[in-house]
C-alpha cells in the first residue's frame, strides 16, 4: 500500500472550538458543532492541501476536564489513541476563559507523546481574550498561534507553521494517497453481455438505519478495526464518520452515519439529534449505495420503510443487512422465511433490494456484504445496448402493448437508456401519453429479468416520437 499522508490532530478540553476550527481548515461542515462540551465523540479526519503539503486533519472529543458524556471515558481513550498516531499535534484552547486545569492535563498528554506541538488560542478576537491568552505562555509551547476558528483570522498562519513542521514532501509522499487509488481501485468487471459505464475509482457506501441496530459495529467489522465508537446507548454515533476499505481491488467509502429517527422526535431532541439526522440524509444523497441495517429481533418497522424510501428516491442501489442474526437461529429454521416475509409485506416498493442475514457481533455472512456492495455498484451503472434494448422493447411491448387511455392505440416506437446511476430509459410513442403505473411497473419487472439491475433503482420516461418534416 502506498504511504499514508501525515497526520495533523487537534486537541484540546471539551467546548474551545475544535470542531469550528477543523470545519474551517477542512473547508466543509463535516464535524458537528454545538455550544455543547462533549458534542465530538468519534475521530473524525479529512484531507487538507496547504502550500502543497497534503495531510490528513484529524478532529478529536474533548478529552480532559470534567463531562457529563457518559461514553466519556471511550471518547478520551480514541483521542488518546489519535494522538499516539499524529506527525503533528495541534493543542486547541481557548483565550476568552483562560488557561484551567483541564489545559495542564492536556499539555502533559501532548508532552508524554513526544510529538511537535503547535498551540493554537482560539477566539483570540474576542475582546475579553487579551488577559487570557497571555496565560498560555505558562505551558512552554512554542510557537502560539492566535486564530479565530468562528471568523477564519489567523487560520493562514497556523497552517503554514503546520507545513512548516512537516517539512518538504519528501519522494515517497509524492506517491498515490490511499484516498486516491487510481489503478489500485481495480479495472472493472469483465463486461459479459451487458455494456457498462466507466466505473469511478470509489464507490461510496452510507451505512444507514434506525437507533441502535448495530450500524457502528457493522462498520467496524468490516473495517477490521475499532474505528468508530460502539455501546448500547442509543445515540453513540452523532457525526457521519467516514473510512476508506480496499477490498479486492475495489476502493469503498464506508460511511457510518447517526441513527435516523422519526421527524417529530427528531425536532423535540435538540439541535445535536437535528444535524446528525441531516447528516445521516446528506450521506444517502452521496452514496453510490446504500445498506439500511435492520434490528432482526424487532423486525422491520415503518421508519425502516421510510429510511428506505429516501434512498429510493434518491436513486441510490439499496440493500438490506438485517443485523444481530445470531440471536435469531433460536427461532428455528423457519425464522429467515417468516422475516423475509414480514419484510416483503413492509416494503413492498423495495422487492428489488438484496436481502442478507448477518451479525457484526460475530461476523457472519459481513464478507458476503461486501460482495453484494460491489455488485450493485456495478448494476447500477449498467448501460443497455441500443440494439439490444428495442429488441427487448419489440419483444415486450407486441405482447403486452400498452392502455390506451384515448381513441388512438398507444404504440412504443423505441427505447433507449438515458442515463445510469440510477438506469434511465427514455421509451417514445406514437402518441403523447403516460403509462399506467402497473405497466411500468411491468416494464421495470422485465428490464429486470433480461438485463438485471440488483439492487438498483429503474426510471422510465415516456415521450412522444417528434416526427421531422
Amino acid at each position: 500500500m502506498p504511504r499514508k499522508s501525515p497526520a495533523v490532530v487537534l486537541v484540546g478540553r471539551p467546548n474551545v472550538g475544535k470542531s469550528t476550527l477543523f470545519n474551517r481548515i477542512a473547508g466543509i461542515r463535516r464535524a458537528i458543532v454545538a455550544p455543547i462540551a462533549g458534542t465530538t465523540r468519534d475521530v473524525i479526519s479529512q484531507s487538507v492541501e496547504w502550500q502543497g503539503s497534503v495531510f490528513q486533519l484529524t478532529d478529536t472529543g474533548g478529552m480532559f476536564g470534567a463531562s457529563e458524556d457518559p461514553l466519556h471515558a471511550l471518547v478520551a481513550a480514541r483521542g488518546r489513541r489519535a494522538i499516539e498516531t499524529a506527525s503533528i499535534v495541534v493543542f486547541v484552547a481557548d483565550a476568552v476563559e483562560g488557561k484551567l486545569p483541564a489545559d495542564d492535563e492536556v499539555a502533559a498528554a501532548v508532552r508524554a507523546a513526544g510529538k511537535p506541538v503547535v498551540l493554537a488560542v482560539n477566539k483570540s478576537d474576542d475582546k475579553r481574550a487579551q488577559a487570557g491568552a497571555l496565560e498560555f505562555h505558562q505551558l512552554g509551547f512554542e510557537p502560539i498561534i492566535a486564530v479565530s476558528a468562528e471568523h477564519g483570522r489567523g487560520i493562514g498562519d497556523l497552517l503554514d507553521e503546520v507545513v512548516r513542521l512537516l517539512g518538504p514532501p519528501s519522494p515517497a509522499a509524492a506517491e498515490r494517497d490511499p484516498a486516491d487509488p487510481g489503478p489500485a481501485g481495480g479495472e472493472p468487471a469483465r463486461l459479459g453481455r451487458h455494456a457498462r459505464d466507466e466505473r469511478p475509482t470509489e464507490t461510496a457506501v452510507a451505512i444507514v438505519g434506525r437507533p441502535n441496530v448495530g450500524k457502528s459495529s457493522l462498520v467496524n467489522r468490516l473495517l477490521r478495526e475499532e474505528r468508530v465508537l460502539v455501546s448500547d446507548m442509543p445515540g453513540t454515533t452523532r457525526d457521519a464518520i467516514d473510512t476508506e476499505l480496499m477490498w479486492r481491488r475495489r476502493q469503498f467509502r464506508i460511511v457510518d452515519t447517526a441513527g435516523i429517527r422519526r421527524p417529530g422526535t427528531v425536532a423535540r431532541s435538540g439541535a445535536v439529534e437535528r444535524v446528525s439526522a441531516m447528516q445521516a440524509k446528506r450521506a444517502i444523497d452521496r452514496a453510490d449505495v446504500v445498506v439500511l441495517v435492520l434490528d432482526a429481533v424487532e423486525g422491520p418497522t415503518d421508519q425502516d420503510a421510510a429510511i428506505a424510501g429516501a434512498a429510493d428516491k434518491a436513486g441510490r442501489g439499496l440493500i438490506i443487512a438485517a443485523n444481530k442474526w445470531d440471536l435469531m437461529k433460536a427461532s428455528g429454521p423457519g425464522a429467515s422465511r417468516a422475516f423475509d416475509e414480514e419484510l416483503a409485506r413492509q416494503m413492498k416498493f423495495l422487492d428489488y433490494a438484496p436481502v442478507l442475514h448477518l451479525s457484526a457481533a460475530t461476523g457472519e455472512r459481513v464478507p458476503k456484504l461486501l460482495e453484494t456492495i460491489d455488485r450493485v455498484a456495478d448494476a447500477r451503472r449498467r448501460r443497455v445496448p441500443s440494439a439490444e434494448l428495442n429488441r427487448f422493447v419489440t419483444t415486450v411491448t407486441s405482447a403486452h402493448p400498452p392502455a390506451s387511455p384515448g381513441r388512438r392505440e398507444v404504440r412504443v416506437m423505441y427505447a433507449t437508456q438515458v442515463a445510469v446511476a440510477p438506469p434511465t430509459f427514455v421509451f417514445f410513442t406514437n402518441v403523447a401519453t403516460t403509462f399506467h403505473f402497473s405497466y411500468e411497473r411491468f416494464l421495470v419487472n422485465r428490464l429486470r429479468e433480461a438485463f438485471g439491475f440488483a439492487g438498483s433503482p429503474v426510471r422510465i420516461q415516456v415521450r412522444a416520437r417528434t416526427r421531422r418534416r
